[in-house]
């Protein structure tokens, strides 16, 4: 007879179970993003989702984590969530086995609203603000969607350039940036995100980039400041693309553009050298949704290698994580700022951690997502005015996937009962 101990202990705090865990691929919108729903018997309906390797997430949901949730009490979030993320970390799951969990978390989250009929932000203890500011980052409308018939979700900050057009803000910030910042001072956003940079990467590498590239990168930042001045504050983001002597050059040529911050131009795998990036850049350095868990962004904040920690709520562990990140760095008077440039749930939850959490400064944006895919996933769209987001008023998440997304016959549907 088996006597060891048994891997799973089911909280029972209230009525309500978990009956059916549904998840799908939306690979005709954004073949990265793997969509959640989980079912209780009592018929409410939490949502979740996480970006890249789907199918990977897809198969820790319903080959391992199912094993916990289904018959289990959704309303014991913080219970299911340190019983998987231990069983997860006892065999170093910090990448896929992460995002699964995060994508369970929201959903958890969401259920937990819709049972008490409240939003999320007053879940966590209510408005620390009434609205949320937010800056628009430069993905275009096919950034992390569809690239060609392939459907290919490519390689992490790997976009496309885009082309001239309507909210094509990756081509307009490489090739009319002062067009693209008083379009944007228009309607309200007094912040952007460049990523001008990572062109030279493709060409050159990340070992070394000659003047004449670089010069060439910071000249749409430099068109911004000469056509609107300090009235929109710049950003910069490598996408960790960048070695230390690549890194510190980019530094040199922005300190004169005074950027708000720069953003992963060196790689986040080695602490001590962001740290010896950070004392020599000469400006704010933001440290990074690439971080994935709380130990690194512990130690990114004892080694002083940040100005600002960026946290993406559906990598590090959900709403729940995203909270304690961003209370830690609260320790450190550092300030926290949301990540999103991929599905709209990701942005919901930022935005319900910002309302409610007094260290976040900024929340992520993407005009041209939520303009022209978003809708297609989610039944309420997020609300922007004057550059600054409203939190959510619906009860959970404030916003549903649409039930037509999770029809069995779409590619990637997996259902566990």
């Amino acid at each position: 007879m088996d006597t060891s101990p048994q891997p799973k202990s089911v909280p029972k705090s209230s009525h309500i179970k978990i009956v059916a865990l549904e998840t799908v691929i939306p690979d005709d919108i954004m073949p990265g993003l793997l969509l959640l729903r989980i079912h209780t018997d009592n018929g409410l309906i939490g949502h979740g989702e996480t970006y890249y390797a789907p199918h990977a997430v897809a198969a820790l949901i319903h080959d391992w984590m199912g094993r916990r949730l289904l018959g289990s009490d959704p309303l014991s979030i913080e219970n299911h969530w340190r019983f998987l993320y231990e069983r997860a970390s006892a065999f170093g799951g910090r990448g896929a086995e992460l995002r699964a969990l995060s994508a369970i978390d929201l959903a958890l989250w969401d259920i937990l609203g819709q049972a008490l009929q409240c939003p999320v932000w007053q879940l966590l203890g209510g408005k620390a603000r009434e609205k949320v500011r937010v800056y628009n980052s430069s993905g275009g409308p096919t950034y992390g969607r569809r690239a060609g018939e392939a459907r290919d979700q490519g390689w992490p900050g790997h976009g496309d350039m885009g082309k001239p057009g309507p909210l094509e803000d990756n081509w307009a910030s490489n090739f009319a940036a002062g067009d693209l910042a008083e379009e944007l001072l228009s309607e309200g956003y007094t912040a952007m995100k460049f990523w001008t940079f990572d062109r030279a990467y493709h060409q050159y590498g990340p070992h070394f980039l000659p003047w004449t590239a670089v010069k060439e990168c910071i000249r749409p930042m430099e068109e911004v400041r000469s056509r609107v001045g300090d009235r929109m504050e710049i950003l910069l983001d490598g996408h960790g693309f960048f070695q230390l002597p690549a890194a510190l050059r980019i530094a040199e040529a922005m300190r004169d553009l005074k950027p708000l911050w720069l953003e992963d131009v060196l790689r986040v795998d080695n602490v001590d050298t962001l740290s010896d990036f950070r004392q020599k850049a000469g400006v704010p350095v933001a440290v990074s949704e690439m971080l994935p868990t709380r130990e690194e962004y512990r130690l990114v904040l004892e080694k002083r290698a940040a100005d600002y920690v960026m946290i993406d709520p559906t990598w590090v562990g959900g709403i729940s994580e995203t909270r304690r990140l961003a209370e830690l760095a609260q320790v450190y008077n550092i300030p926290a700022t949301m990540h999103d440039c991929t599905g709209p749930l990701t942005l919901f939850a930022g935005l319900h951690v910002a309302t409610a959490v007094p260290n976040v400064v900024f929340q992520e944006s993407v005009r041209a997502h939520i303009r022209t895919f978003y809708s297609s996933l989610i039944d309420t769209n997020v609300m922007i005015e004057n550059g600054f987001a409203l939190p959510p008023e619906g009860p959970g998440l404030g916003t549903r996937l649409l039930p037509s997304l999770f029809a069995p016959e779409h590619n990637g549907y997996r259902i566990s009962r």
